[in-house]
């Protein structure tokens, strides 16, 4: 259960007026400690001026060696802030966060933290939207939390631990995102096709390479190998509605060429819509103004 430390806020309703970002560090269920920023949306300067707050926050899940503080992540709360509360954090493994990154795997449980938080800060809506790695979570996510009750329903391709995570999860109102939003997301497990994507199989996989992660680029690597292997970006994109999904892809990614998003659509069926961009590249680096203020024009009319 996530869980504010020192006591900073005593109850579940800190007032959303509040200009200034509040930082906290949340418990998973699993026992880690993960930092967190929120920031309230205030209607001002930037924003658009005929969508008030109507309790909607936005949990921004970034890419892979990233972290709450890294520009990009910043940059992309501040235009997506323009339509809602942005919660961000950090990853297991990386920035403030404890823990070491299993690159995608337990990571569902900082991001189930996240969505707690913001309910318990007042918002009622609550919409997911991830980059890279966090687009695999965020879509984990959507699947392992739904909601609405899913009893009865077929789960098949989840392991014994995610049917109980979805299992719990089920009973609860908290943890769930009313909508999903996948910016560069990978559809299947261990790719190596492209040159940037061996180079991060080399990181994640090697000592050397784990060294070169955490004195790099801050990012502290498990070492174990995923057992069993989670539930594959592409299977959870099936099982997210009713919740809305946008799937966000750039025509230049040089991680994961166009049939990662098409693969990821045709999984969702009806239940998403795929957005293909001229000229991007990857994940929140390559996201521009541009882009995420259509991605908040569309959270903001779901």
């Amino acid at each position: 259960m996530s869980s504010v430390s020192e006591g900073r806020f005593r109850s579940s309703s800190v007032p959303l007026i509040t200009p200034s970002p509040l930082r906290a560090a949340l418990r998973t269920d699993d026992g880690v400690r993960i930092e967190a920023v929120y920031e309230p949306f205030a209607a001002g300067a930037g924003a658009v001026a005929e969508t008030s707050f109507d309790g909607t926050a936005i949990v921004i899940a970034h890419g892979f060696t990233g972290s709450a503080d890294r520009p990009a992540v910043r940059r992309a709360a501040g235009v997506l802030g323009r339509r809602a509360a942005v919660v961000t954090f950090s990853f297991r493994g990386h920035g403030g966060s404890g823990g070491r990154s299993t690159v995608g795997d337990r990571e569902v449980l900082d991001l189930a933290a996240a969505v707690r938080w913001a309910r318990a800060l007042g918002h009622r809506r609550v919409v997911t939207v991830g980059f890279s790695m966090g687009g695999s979570v965020v879509l984990r996510h959507g699947a392992l939390y739904p909601g609405r009750s899913t009893a009865g329903t077929e789960a098949g391709g989840m392991t014994e631990q995610e049917g109980r995570i979805e299992a719990c999860a089920g009973a609860r109102a908290d943890v769930h995102a009313d909508a999903v939003v996948a910016v560069s997301a990978p559809a299947r497990w261990y790719y190596r096709g492209t040159a940037p994507m061996r180079r991060l199989h080399w990181v994640v996989t090697r000592p050397a390479g784990r060294l070169v992660g955490r004195y790099g680029f801050g990012t502290r690597i498990d070492r174990d190998d995923w057992d069993p292997v989670p539930l594959s970006p592409v299977r959870a994109a099936g099982l997210i509605a009713p919740a809305p999904l946008l799937i966000v892809h750039g025509d230049r990614d040089p991680y994961f060429p166009l049939d990662h998003p098409r693969m990821l659509a045709e999984a969702a069926g009806d239940g998403a819509e795929l957005w293909l961009e001229r000229g991007m590249g990857h994940a929140e680096n390559a996201a521009d103004e541009s882009l995420l203020t259509r991605i908040g024009d569309w959270v903001a009319a779901r």
